[in-house]
This record gives C-alpha cells, sequence and structure tokens, in this order.
C-alpha cells in the first residue's frame, strides 16, 4: 500500500505542470483484531467460532451470542468465571453464593452452570461432583451463546453454553508478570509469557502460570490454587497448523455453606454472619487435582476446501468432604449431615468438521459437516450420614468427624456419537440463511459395585435449527430463529422404561446493529424456550417419576458494549424473564415461578482512560449490578430479595508497569443469593459474596 501510493505521489509531481492538481480518497485502515479466538482490542468483539463453528462475524448468527474479551476481564474483578460474565445479558452469576466447587451461573433462566462450559470448543462439563474449574487469568475471551445449541455441541440444557477460549501462542513476543494482595489475606502471582521460537514464525509458543494461597469470607476456608498452561503451535505454512494445548490445576478450595434463618418453627434463630460456618475445618475440603491435554489441527486445502480436528483429554481426582446444615434440632442447636465424595473422572472428546466455502455471483455458503464423539467417565465413592450437631451459642469447632458409610459406590460411562452438518447462505451480501441438524446417539453404562450389578441405557435424539436474517447497510441486522437442544435422562420408570430425552425448543427474534458512526454493538432480542420431558412424581406411585413436567421462560434482553467518545469504553445490559412452571405432578407448583430465577436484572460498567496531559495513563471505572428478587423454591413460598451491588476499579500504566486496585461489592452489601428448605420445609439461606479489594502491580516486558 505504501509503494502504490508513494507511486501515485511521484507521479502528480512529475505531471504538476501539466495537469490540475488530484485530490486522492482518503485510505482508512482497520486494524482492529478480528480473530474469532482472539483476546480482541478493547470491548468489543466482532466475529466468534462459537455461534457456528466457523469464523462467523457476531451479526450474522442468528442467536444471541456475548463475547468477554481480554480488556475486559482485566479491568474488572474476575476471580471467577462467574466474575467475567456477570454483567452479561440474560446470565445470573453465582446463584448458590460462595461456592467455589463448580463454575454456576444461570442462562436465560436455566441452572445450568456446571453443566454448560466448554473450552476451545469441546465440552468441559461437570461429571458428579468434578467440575473442571476453569481459571480467567489462562483465557482469551469468554462467550455466551444463549439458548439451545445441540446442533452443533450435542446433549446440552436448553439455556445455552459458555465457551472458555484458551490463551495461545503468538506471533509476537509476550513478556508479562504480576504480583497481587487481596481481602481475607490472598496473594497471587502470575506470568503470562509467548512468541516465536525461530526466525521463521514456524514455532510459538505460551506459557500462562498461577500460584495463589488465600482464603474466603467463610471461617477456616480455603482459596489455594496452582495453575499452568503450556502451548505450542507449529505453522509450517499459511495452509497447515497444528497447536498443542495443556494445563493442570490443583486447587484447595471451600464448598458452599447455607445457614437457616428464623421462621415461624424456630422464631428465635439469629441472623448469623457472613463468616460463620456450619461446617468443621477437621472435616470440610474440596481439593481438586486436574489437567487436560489435546490439540487443534487445521489444513486448508484451496480456497475452498479446509478440514479440522480438534482433541482434548481431561482428567480430575476429587476429594471432597462436607459436613453441612440439614435441620434445626430445637432452637439453639443445628442438625449436620456428613457426606464425602473420592472419585476420578475423565473426559475425552474429538471433533472432526469439514468446510466447504462457495462464492458466486449472488450466493456465498459455508457448508460445515462434522462427527463427534465424546466419553466421560466417572469412577468413586459416595459417602452419606448424619453429622454431629453444632450448638449455635457455644460452637465447638476442630472436632473428630467419623467417615460416613459408603452408600453409592459405582463406575459410570456415557458415550455420545453426534453427526451434524450445517449451511450458511448469504444472498445479495444481505440475506442471512442458517440451516443446521444433528442426530445424536448416547450409551449410558452404569457398575454398581454395592449390589454387583450392571444397567445400561440407550438414546438417540434428533436437534434441528434454522434462522434467517438481513444486513441492512447502515449496520441493523434483524433475524428470526428455531433451535432445538436434547438432554439424556438418566433412570427408570415404574414399569423398568428408561426415561426419554428432556428437549428444549426455542423460538427467537432479534435486532443486531454494529454503526458505522462510532465503534460499538447493540443487541437486543425476545424469545420462548420450552422444556419438556420434565421430570416430575409419579401420581400412581410416589416413589417413582415420570416425564410429563414442563417449563416455559419468555423473555427480552438488551445488551450494548459502545466507546461513546475518546477514551470511554461501555457494556450495558438488562434481562426480563416471565419463567414459569406449565406442568408438574407436585400439587399447587404449576403456574408457578421456578427458583432461583429473577424477573429482571441489569448492570451498567464503564470505564474512562486519560490518553493525553498528566494523567495520561490512568484508568478509572466503575459498575452497578442489579439482581431482582426470586423464589428459592418451586413452591414459591420461601423469597430471596432482590440486590444492586457496586464494583471498582482504578489503574494507572507507564513505561510497561502497572498498577491497579480493583474491588467488587464496594459497599459491602450484605445479601443472600438464594435461599431454600431444609429437610423440615424451613428456609435456610446462603449469603452472597461480600466487599473484596485485590491490589495489583504488573509489568510487561
Amino acid at each position: 500500500m505504501t509503494t502504490s501510493i508513494a507511486g501515485l505521489l511521484m507521479a502528480n509531481v512529475a505531471a504538476a505542470q501539466e495537469a490540475p492538481t488530484i485530490q486522492l480518497n482518503t485510505i482508512v485502515i482497520d486494524s482492529s483484531d478480528t480473530s474469532p479466538i482472539g483476546p480482541d482490542k478493547g470491548y468489543i468483539a466482532k466475529n466468534t467460532m462459537t455461534g457456528a463453528k466457523t469464523d462467523t462475524p457476531i451479526r450474522e448468527i442468528p442467536q444471541s451470542i456475548s463475547v468477554v474479551t481480554r480488556e475486559q476481564m482485566d479491568d474488572r474483578f474476575s476471580e471467577q468465571i462467574e466474575d467475567t460474565i456477570a454483567y452479561t445479558s440474560g446470565v445470573t452469576a453465582s446463584p448458590w453464593g460462595v461456592d467455589d466447587r463448580f463454575d454456576q451461573f444461570l442462562i436465560r433462566g436455566f441452572d445450568i452452570g456446571p453443566y454448560a462450559v466448554f473450552r476451545d470448543g469441546l465440552p468441559q462439563k461437570a461429571i458428579d461432583f468434578s467440575g473442571f474449574k476453569a481459571e480467567p487469568y489462562g483465557l482469551e475471551r469468554v462467550e455466551v451463546l444463549k439458548g439451545p445449541a445441540s446442533v452443533l455441541y450435542g446433549s446440552n440444557e436448553v439455556g445455552g453454553i459458555v465457551n472458555l477460549v484458551t490463551k495461545r501462542p503468538t506471533k509476537d513476543p509476550l513478556y508479562s508478570a504480576y504480583a497481587s494482595y487481596g481481602s481475607f489475606n490472598t496473594y497471587e502471582v502470575g506470568i503470562d509469557a509467548g512468541g516465536p521460537l525461530d526466525k521463521e514464525g514456524v514455532w510459538t509458543y505460551r506459557l500462562t502460570g498461577l500460584f495463589r494461597d488465600g482464603e474466603t469470607q467463610t471461617d477456616f476456608s480455603r482459596n489455594n490454587r496452582v495453575f499452568i498452561a503450556p502451548a505450542i503451535t507449529w505453522s509450517p505454512s499459511a495452509d497447515t497448523s497444528l497447536t498443542i494445548l495443556a494445563n493442570y490445576q490443583w486447587d484447595e478450595l471451600t464448598p458452599n455453606t447455607f445457614l437457616p434463618i428464623a421462621n415461624p418453627a424456630f422464631p428465635n434463630i439469629p441472623k448469623f454472619s457472613r463468616s460463620f460456618t456450619a461446617s468443621d475445618p477437621n472435616f470440610d475440603r474440596f481439593d481438586a487435582d486436574h489437567g487436560s491435554i489435546g490439540y487443534e489441527f487445521e489444513h486448508s486445502f484451496n480456497e475452498s476446501w479446509k478440514i479440522w480436528q480438534n482433541l482434548r483429554y481431561s482428567q480430575q481426582d476429587t476429594d471432597y468432604r462436607h459436613l453441612y446444615y440439614s435441620s434445626m434440632i430445637d432452637d439453639d442447636t443445628m442438625g449436620r449431615t456428613a457426606f464425602t465424595v473420592d472419585e476420578t473422572a475423565t473426559l475425552f472428546s474429538v471433533d472432526n468438521g469439514v468446510q466447504y466455502d462457495y462464492e458466486g455471483k449472488r450466493i456465498k455458503n459455508t457448508l460445515l459437516m462434522g462427527l463427534s464423539y465424546d466419553r466421560q467417565t466417572v469412577d468413586g465413592q459416595n459417602g452419606f450420614d448424619t453429622g454431629p450437631s453444632l450448638d449455635i451459642d457455644d460452637p465447638v469447632f476442630g472436632i473428630d468427624v467419623a467417615s460416613p458409610p459408603i452408600y453409592l459406590d459405582r463406575r459410570q460411562t456415557i458415550d455420545q456419537v453426534g453427526l451434524y452438518a450445517q449451511t450458511q447462505t448469504k444472498v445479495d451480501d444481505h440475506w442471512l440463511l442458517t440451516l443446521g441438524g444433528r442426530q445424536s446417539w448416547v450409551e449410558d453404562k452404569t457398575h454398581d459395585r454395592l449390589s454387583g450389578t450392571t444397567s445400561e441405557q440407550s438414546d438417540s435424539a434428533f436437534s434441528g435449527k434454522v434462522g434467517l436474517g438481513y444486513l441492512f447497510d447502515n449496520g441493523m441486522t434483524p433475524y428470526v430463529s428455531y433451535s432445538e437442544s436434547f438432554t439424556p435422562t438418566i433412570g427408570q420408570g415404574s414399569t423398568g422404561q428408561t426415561f426419554s430425552p428432556s428437549e428444549g425448543q426455542q423460538y427467537e427474534a432479534g435486532v443486531k446493529y454494529e454503526p458505522d458512526f462510532f465503534p460499538g454493538t447493540v443487541t437486543g432480542s425476545v424469545f420462548e424456550i420450552t422444556k419438556s420431558n420434565v421430570l416430575t412424581p409419579d401420581p400412581n406411585d410416589p416413589n417413582f417419576q415420570v416425564q410429563t413436567g414442563e417449563v416455559r421462560h419468555r423473555g427480552f434482553e438488551l445488551e450494548a458494549i459502545v466507546n461513546l467518545f475518546h477514551g470511554i469504553s461501555l457494556t450495558g445490559s438488562y434481562t426480563y424473564l416471565d419463567a414459569e412452571i406449565t406442568s408438574s405432578n407436585v400439587e399447587g407448583e404449576t403456574g408457578n415461578r421456578p427458583a432461583l430465577v429473577p424477573e429482571h436484572q441489569a448492570s451498567l460498567w464503564a470505564k474512562y482512560t486519560f490518553e493525553t496531559g498528566v494523567l495520561e495513563g490512568l484508568n478509572v471505572g466503575s459498575g452497578v449490578r442489579y439482581v431482582g428478587s426470586s423464589f428459592g423454591d418451586n413452591a414459591n413460598q420461601i423469597k430471596v430479595d432482590d440486590y444492586t451491588l457496586v464494583d471498582a476499579a482504578i489503574s494507572y500504566e507507564k513505561n510497561g508497569w502497572k498498577g491497579s486496585l480493583k474491588a467488587s461489592n464496594v459497599f459491602d452489601k450484605e445479601y443472600y443469593s438464594t435461599c431454600a428448605g431444609d429437610n423440615d420445609g424451613n428456609p435456610m439461606c446462603i449469603y452472597g459474596e461480600g466487599r473484596a479489594v485485590k491490589a495489583t502491580l504488573s509489568a510487561k516486558f
């Protein structure tokens, strides 16, 4: 481009005496990062791999999708995956309060957190109590695809998925490190390095690591982690690449703590502090030792044909012991239950794809055909028994607690095969048509060591999707879509018949807007989701269940990510959910609102960057999150109040050094994340996270 412009200028000079001056049009070079798996520059992401498994602009996906970029994670308090998506429309983060066992969230009102997590397009779901909890520092971005996603991702709950995109090797040298200290005596150190390994850049690498030692707001808690993630890429040409991704993570974390609250049966129960625990430090722990290794291979034969294969093997060893509140024995004494888990879970996944791109005079089409296979296993024991009681007026901790008897000892293997196809068609550079379908086969085999029996269950399901959109020249894209999902339901009815998979259907209509007069994206959508084949008690035999239950969620979402003017970045969202149990055999549940689901949610985050003057390098950010009231039970007898939280951050960067101070729940709002009924049906609640502050010093070299 430089040579061409110089040639034009020289030609103009030579002809200046013979011809009038020619005014050349301004050439604008867009240097924004449009990689669908990169960190992006700033708050705005343009492309995604999650929405279609092809490199597609977000505005061309006929389904709501939100992307949290690396800069958003760096600017806000992002200790867990829940923190990274807390400002995302349609998402309720940390519905179970302070609970480090899993990544927990709701999408469009469905409590699917541990079972909706993918990493680099492959499942990283919880298996029993092994959650494969992710470290945000090792990620480039986090993407939330809302609504059914079984066509591309197989067995999934109807609410959607969260796809975590791992940090990858870089072409340019990258060296950074940080040290931090924060609330609850928590300190961290981390490194992130990458770049070429040879002069030609054929081999590149990335190494990310973190060490954390600390606690949470709960007494006797632990928040310890060792994380390391090496990666290497071999790219002998522009047409071929192989990236090997691995990680190891060792966690010592803390389970949740439900506490009783005053009620008609026990009106004198005091209000416990957030630090109070019903557990015991000699017994409670959640130790997880997990890691994974895999690769991403891609080869283009020409401009039309491309093949790829993604593969990963993950394993987690879980040592979990929990002494938790079960019910009140009398006004002064808590009853407790002892629960243990000792298991090993594995997850092997491979996804193969063939992509064909066609471009004619009026039509552009991308055809994707894929074959995927997943095998998940869990092998271990669970124990359960009544535990020692606790005097709430004079609690004694550090006691000896006997291990409960084993009630479950099994090895379970679930195999899933999926054959899928998707076509994305663009007509006259305006009309968008997306069609997709998947046929899935699922085999479940469980060997019960206690009974010496083996049970097997086979399921199959077809899932489809269709979407239609129109690209206006002004950046507006209205769309409509229909999509389906399925989830196997393990178990048998009263006659010995196995259960059919639960099914989900979603109708969605929306508008995506990318204005051309300032950087930003605005998305609005309305949707209706129905989940059928839900288990509900058998009216003829209360010892069994039948699949006549159904729930329906309708809603509206609005999300905006914009740069209002020079130096300001802003994200905002609003979610309205009308959720209803439309069919249940439990008396009084039909017509009620499902537990945990708030009707209204809203958030706003803004950051200002001083780019000139004496304050150059200073960043100031603040945000507010509102979560409306909900119910802790499907009977709608236990209400959970709404709450509003304020977050803030300030940082200063100069000459590669950066100091920052971040805080979540700045005003230390005391609130309950959720409540439920204890063993006697009386209310018990779990606290949400109080104020947490973190000071960090980092450097880039």
